[in-house]
């Protein structure tokens, strides 16, 4: 089908093509159902209609898989910024930098401190501001940190306080994620929410681990006998600036991205919400707590061997338990659309939890292998969490929520959906700062950091528990269906 175009730079253009006009006219696409899709000034969109079957398969699935493309690159960037101070940290003193564990381990919960408060306002950015330029701008946020980091680590003399400070900023990295999943939400059909909005998770997710995989290669490889720190912040320059160049050039504002203050305070009032919100602390929290303390565990549990190979190259090895949990997200999303999303986040807090006593029962063995084994296991449990629960949101709100019971429209329950999405995603992300401070809290007062596994493993089966109560146990008396 061919969008016809007043600009004479565009005319004949094919809708099929994703392509849309930037001229100053307003330019319409055809379908045999619905009002026409219009492409106006500054790449808006107006009439975007995903659940319309025919615009979608025409004209719509194009131009939403472009924006999942460049969105996934540009949040795939973030969550590398939001990352690398967990790396850098294991580094420093091979730099020269002398902190005490309490301080590391600050330098590591700091970003996800920042990154999950900032989640919240950025919720409010796509309808606001669009999500085509609200991902060029958050894109361009993270040079902040990348530059700050390259300048702090290149002096061994750099105080403590600029140090957090700066690490604070990489909490640019952790919001993207909260406006990049509302913006995509709204480009896709409820049917296809799962699988799309967990391979944009995924995507990004992805940033953790190949922060650390290639931040060790790369600050070693560079060095003769040491380490060079500011490369770990100066790599990504070049790829930050190539997001935002094409997230201008390629992705769309929709007009129908509508959410503000008032949507936000109706999803507080919703108890899903926060029922929702105390799970993703379990699947995601876990997910990016892990992450940004696995290379200090690694180092700290097995010192022989962190040192051997390369210098620190060994470090890279952290990088699996981000990936093998990045690649299972989608899938979680996937068959929670097929099997519900309530029944496979319960079996992975169950898996989450068994996991977490054997890895505990199994560490005086010393024997490293095992524990990376175990913990690529618990990674992998969590990236099914992930996926399932955050699928479980916008059928929930579409279904069960108050606004769905009052009879509210649809477009009403999506907005409340993407709202509820933004601030479950900022509230679990608390878990990445919660993670390491209870860690840091249990190795203070026992010297181990045992106790505190055991409280995860405490907190998975109330998880678990809430989840089967609320969403399978009581499904049918509260009309909820397949969540």
């Amino acid at each position: 089908m061919t969008a016809e175009r007043t600009s004479s730079a565009e005319a004949g253009a094919t809708a099929a093509s994703g392509t849309t006009a930037t001229s100053g006219t307003t330019t319409g696409v055809t379908t045999s159902s619905g009002p026409a899709l219009e492409y106006r000034p500054g790449r808006w969109i107006a009439n975007w209609d995903a659940e319309n079957k025919d615009q979608w398969e025409t004209i719509g699935r194009p131009i939403a898989r472009r924006n999942l493309n460049w969105s996934i690159f540009a949040e795939f960037l973030g969550f590398v910024v939001w990352q690398l101070w967990s790396i850098v940290v294991v580094q420093l003193p091979a730099a020269g930098f002398t902190f005490s564990t309490s301080e590391i381990f600050w330098l590591i919960s700091m970003p996800s401190l920042v990154g999950a408060t900032l989640r919240i306002p950025y919720t409010f950015m796509v309808p606001r501001f669009g999500g085509r330029n609200w991902t060029i701008v958050s894109a361009m946020l993270l040079l902040l940190p990348s530059a700050g980091l390259a300048l702090c680590v290149s002096n061994p003399e750099t105080p403590f306080g600029t140090m957090l400070l700066v690490a604070a900023l990489a909490g640019f990295g952790g919001g993207n994620f909260a406006s990049s999943m509302a913006n995509i939400t709204f480009f896709y059909p409820a049917r296809e929410k799962g699988w799309a909005l967990g391979l944009n998770a995924a995507g990004g997710n992805l940033g953790a681990a190949v922060a650390q995989l290639a931040v060790p290669i790369v600050i070693t490889l560079l060095a003769a006998g040491t380490v060079n720190l500011p490369m770990a912040g100066l790599m990504w320059i070049p790829l930050i600036l190539l997001a935002a160049f094409g997230a201008w050039k390629n992705m769309d504002n929709l007009t129908s991205a509508k959410g503000d203050v008032a949507g936000s305070l109706a999803a507080l009032k919703e108890p899903h919400l926060w029922i929702m919100a105390l799970l993703y602390i379990g699947t995601f929290g876990s997910f990016i707590g892990f992450a940004g303390v696995f290379p200090k565990l690694i180092k700290d549990y097995f010192p022989a061997f962190s040192s051997i190979g390369v210098g620190t190259v060994a470090l890279s090895l952290a990088f699996l338990g981000p990936l093998v949990g990045s690649l299972a997200r989608p899938y979680g999303g996937r068959m929670a659309d097929r099997m519900g999303g309530a029944r496979m986040t319960v079996t992975a807090f169950a898996s989450m939890a068994v996991i977490t006593l054997t890895m505990i029962w199994t560490l005086p063995l010393k024997n490293f292998w095992l524990f990376l084994a175990l913990f690529l296991m618990l990674f992998t449990a969590s990236g099914f969490g992930n996926g399932a629960t955050y699928r479980m949101i916008p059928v929930i709100f579409a279904t069960s929520s108050r606004a769905a019971k009052s009879g509210a429209s649809t477009v009403a329950t999506q907005r409340l959906a993407s709202s509820a999405l933004g601030l479950v995603s900022a509230i679990g992300a608390y878990g990445g700062f919660v993670i390491p401070q209870v860690l840091n809290a249990s190795n203070t007062a026992s010297g181990s950091y045992t106790p505190a596994f055991y409280g995860f493993v405490g907190a998975y089966v109330l998880m678990l528990t809430v989840c089967w109560a609320c969403y399978i146990r009581n499904a049918n008396r509260n009309a909820m269906g397949h969540v």
